[in-house]
């Protein structure tokens, strides 16, 4: 019987971490559910699922970094979701760090011609430079 109370505050901790992912979205540019399932290797439907504060699936938290750095979360929005997510998880403690070090590279490609075949490769550079950026991270830890 006091295992029932536990279960509601983390169901309710889980649609509110997925209300502040649901406010990111629905504040961003059109298109970016989009280019989140296409960096997270998922459906569309998939991020209705995990941004629907009315499913009780929790985000897997091996998506955390990769929804933050497509959903460009503020510092601010980040902890808050950051601090609901652990209040929902608290056995699913992951090393997320605050701000992420970072230097900006230059990096010179072919104008297409095409807005949208612009848009592609940008998305597939930001892509391989976030993913090379994690496998650094797990190579050092």
């Amino acid at each position: 019987m006091s295992e029932q109370p536990k279960v509601r505050a983390s169901a309710s901790a889980v649609s509110d971490y997925k209300e502040i992912l649901k406010h990111v979205l629905d504040n961003r540019p059109s298109g970016t559910r989009q280019r989140l399932a296409s960096a997270l290797r998922k459906n569309r439907s998939f991020i209705s699922q995990i941004a629907s504060p009315a499913y009780s699936i929790p985000i897997p938290a091996q998506h955390l970094d990769t929804i933050f750095h497509v959903c460009h979360f503020t510092v601010e929005e980040k902890r808050a979701f950051l601090d609901v997510y652990h209040r929902a998880h608290p056995n699913r403690r992951q090393r997320l760090t605050e701000v992420p070090r970072t230097r900006t590279l230059t990096v010179t490609v072919p104008d297409l011609g095409d807005k949208r075949k612009n848009r592609a490769v940008d998305d597939a550079v930001a892509d391989f430079a976030h993913r090379l950026g994690r496998l650094s991270d797990d190579l050092l830890s």
